[in-house]
């Protein structure tokens, strides 16, 4: 029992995430960058898509049954107002403690003037195809994300994991009418919907056996393609750039070490020491993969399993949480525009920084959950406050890594509200035997009577 533990898989993904970084390292050092993405980022890739393959089936089904399930519509609104209250409470939150970190540290005035050109030049091309795109999204109506939430060719929006709303919606709108119809006619899409549900989360068991491996690879690829070939490069390209990644990192690790353990103190029977390894395994997805609609599967079974959240707490919350829940995304927005409009020399005022919030919230929601969309949502609020789109370029060379760190603040604020909410609903189902809380904290414990 004593040398069981590497069994256990969050410490096989932990092992292989530290292998990759060593691995990245040396094929950069050896000059091993072609080598590592015609051999080593397949496997990656691989294990990425695995994990989106299941994503779309998963919200339709577990969102149906979970909202099916709730039994009565006014059960469905009360779960659905705390659920979504929480989330943007959370994003609020998120907001301002990005802004204050980062008018507090001021990253964006130690970028020299050369390494900023030379970045502006290096990046230029991908900046335009963010421009292309944000002009597309603020080209639209005010109300135009309400209509695009509203599928008109069901199929179509399922074959892409960017339409996830789309999923949301559709789902939504099923279980609603599973509630309303009788319970004899509503039984046999249940079971069916129930029955997929197992089947998917039986593969999601067999892709995690493959997970040490893709994250290995994923890890190894985003160093050498960070780098390339030239160490030195990437040294001062992060030395310049050290300081922008602190005010994001800072800014996360205190949103996650504060405000989700004081939601979980306050308002969960659930030990915070016990909390954070019972996510671990979801955590280190959501880093390997940069993307909280592939991680899903994972934080379903691991709030399930780990932390004693209900199934139909689980399967209403968590995937209404990979769509419109981006703690992580929105106090990266808000840091980055910021960093680029100090960079720049242009001063933000209130207001500026107001319209930030609003518009990262608002960006949050609308984020699909897959890597790197929180950058094209950041050129809509560049346009919004009047720093020039080619500033974004200064960001993009340390945009994957940080990408990986938003991602699993995203998902572990996913996992705090399911906790939250499956609490104020007597569905939470901490036990003394998967050691999550203590004896006194159980229903019926000296501290629950």
């Amino acid at each position: 029992m004593a040398i069981s533990w590497y069994r256990q898989t969050h410490w096989r993904i932990l092992i292989a995430l530290g292998l990759g970084l060593v691995y990245g390292v040396i094929a950069t050092l050896s000059g091993w960058g072609t080598f590592t993405t015609n051999w080593i980022a397949p496997f990656g890739t691989i294990f990425l898509r695995l994990l989106l393959l299941i994503a779309v089936p998963l919200v339709l089904v577990s969102l149906i049954t979970g909202v099916a399930s709730l039994a009565d519509l006014q059960k469905l609104s009360r779960i659905g107002g705390k659920t979504i209250g929480i989330y943007i409470g959370t994003t609020l939150v998120a907001l301002v403690i990005g802004l204050s970190v980062v008018n507090l540290i001021r990253p964006g005035e130690s970028i020299p003037d050369g390494l900023r050109e030379r970045l502006q030049a290096t990046y230029q091309g991908d900046v335009a195809d963010r421009e292309q795109a944000a002009a597309q999204a603020a080209a639209r109506g005010p109300l135009q994300p309400l209509v695009d939430m509203v599928p008109d060719n069901f199929v179509g929006s399922a074959s892409s994991n960017r339409n996830m709303l789309n999923m949301v919606f559709v789902a939504f709108l099923v279980g609603t009418a599973l509630i309303l119809i009788p319970k004899e006619k509503a039984k046999p899409l249940l079971d069916l919907c129930e029955s997929v549900n197992e089947v998917i989360i039986k593969i999601v068991e067999l892709v995690i056996r493959f997970a040490p491996i893709g994250v290995f690879a994923l890890i190894a690829d985003t160093v050498t393609g960070v780098a390339g070939d030239s160490p030195g490069e990437l040294a001062q390209l992060l030395g310049a750039l050290g300081l922008y990644c602190l005010c994001v990192l800072l800014g996360m690790t205190i949103h996650m070490l504060v405000t989700y353990p004081a939601l979980l103190k306050l308002r969960t029977p659930l030990k915070l020491r016990h909390f954070f390894p019972g996510i671990v395994p979801a955590q280190l997805v959501a880093f390997s993969t940069s993307s909280s609609a592939a991680t899903l599967p994972v934080t379903m079974k691991n709030a399930e399993q780990n932390l004693g959240v209900s199934e139909e707490v689980a399967s209403f919350v968590l995937p209404l949480g990979a769509t419109i829940n981006m703690d992580g995304t929105a106090l990266y927005q808000a840091v980055a525009a910021v960093f680029i409009a100090q960079t720049l020399g242009i001063a933000l005022d209130l207001q500026a920084q107001l319209t930030i919030v609003f518009m990262a919230l608002l960006a949050s929601i609308g984020t699909a959950a897959v890597p790197s969309a929180g950058v094209v949502m950041l050129v809509i609020i560049l346009e919004a406050i009047g720093v020039p789109i080619a500033g974004i370029a200064l960001i993009l060379g340390v945009d994957r890594f940080l990408d990986m760190c938003r991602t699993a603040a995203n998902v572990t604020g996913d996992a705090t509200v399911a906790a939250v909410v499956a609490a104020s609903e007597n569905q939470l189902f901490p036990t003394a035997t998967n050691g999550l809380a203590e004896a006194e904290d159980l229903p019926g414990g000296p501290g629950h009577p």
